[in-house]
């Protein structure tokens, strides 16, 4: 399955809808290629990340690594480095 930017415009309610969707669709074992901008929720269900920035890849891994990075955590998960620890 692809998906590219399945939550953009959506309310937040409904973007948890989704993604608990793409979460169990995971659980079931289907392949997803997952494109977002909402990092949290996509580090959430996925098993590797990539993080692009101007069309290269500057860092990948097991999201939750990826998730953890202090890169990642401070531009694109909004949270100071004290605040993740």
């Amino acid at each position: 399955l692809m998906l590219d930017e399945p939550s953009l415009g959506l309310a937040p309610r409904i973007v948890r809808e989704v993604f608990l969707i793409v979460a169990e669709l995971r659980r079931r074992g289907v392949s997803i290629l997952l494109i977002e901008q909402n990092a949290r929720a996509a580090l959430q269900v996925a098993d590797h990340a990539y993080v692009l920035e101007m069309g290269k890849v500057t860092l990948s891994g097991p999201a939750a690594e990826v998730a953890r990075d202090p890169r990642v955590v401070e531009v694109y998960l909004g949270l100071g480095h004290a605040q993740a620890a």
